[in-house]
């Protein structure tokens, strides 16, 4: 049997678990295969035990930067042979933890950037929509890791009040009771509610394309639209930005 040469995709987990999960499931979904063979080699390395909450580190919380156990994990991966990494966290892309591994990429290895690849997505599939909704972790809506990235590239960010941030949004990924963090799967009819309605506020405010911009939410709101609003999946295009750099003849052509 002819072995093809492929590039390894590198994956940093455990922000969260199954958000982790979600980004090899959807590689794996995105890739032409009739045979085990034709998938691409994918590493993970799933630690959360050793990575700080990202939104505790930015709110001040805690003064341990998770970007430097990141970068560790980034070189263990590059070591296990893949040259294409990615990191499922939104939250983890503020320029305060991002930094820390952007400064310690091993050679060779290309590390792909989420927010600027999402917002190329906007602009490739929604080329005439401009007012950008995002839901997000506090984190990444205070230290405006969307924010700055929409507007540099002439989009209109929309975020929710601060009451509805703290009761739609934060409560559906971390509430002991309910929340993504404590039930993953399935997760929880409340999360979906919250969701939801947070949705509805960001269309009330004239957002015409919407960024689920927590790796989390897409665990609970799987749709492609919300009354015609169109919803961007970050974990789906992170999939299909993985493959298009390491494997471009193994994505799916609809994706493309």
């Amino acid at each position: 049997m002819q072995i093809k040469k492929r590039k390894m995709i590198g994956i940093v987990g455990g922000m969260g678990p199954y958000a982790g999960l979600d980004l090899v499931k959807k590689v794996f979904d995105l890739t032409q295969a009739d045979q085990d063979q034709d998938h691409v080699p994918l590493a993970m390395i799933s630690v959360p035990h050793k990575i700080e909450d990202r939104t505790k580190f930015l709110e001040g919380q805690t003064v341990t930067n998770p970007g430097i156990e990141i970068s560790k994990i980034v070189t263990k991966l590059s070591n296990q042979g893949a040259s294409i990494i990615g990191m499922p966290c939104n939250t983890a892309h503020a320029s305060a933890i991002i930094k820390e591994v952007d400064n310690r990429i091993p050679e060779g290895v290309m590390f792909i950037n989420m927010i600027e690849e999402v917002i190329k997505f906007i602009q490739k599939k929604y080329p005439n929509k401009s007012k950008v909704g995002v839901l997000a972790t506090a984190g990444t809506i205070k230290s405006n890791v969307y924010n700055n990235e929409l507007m540099k590239n002439n989009l209109q960010p929309i975020v929710l009040s601060k009451r509805k941030q703290e009761k739609l949004v934060d409560a559906s990924i971390y509430n002991k009771d309910f929340g993504i963090k404590s039930i993953s799967n399935p997760v929880h009819e409340n999360v979906i509610k919250n969701i939801e309605l947070a949705i509805e506020s960001l269309i009330d405010k004239k957002a015409d394309v919407i960024i689920l911009g927590c790796t989390e939410l897409p665990l609970a709101i799987n749709t492609k639209s919300y009354n015609s609003v169109p919803l961007i999946d970050s974990t789906l295009v992170l999939a299909i930005s993985l493959l298009t750099h390491s494997n471009p003849d193994s994505l799916k052509k609809q994706f493309i």
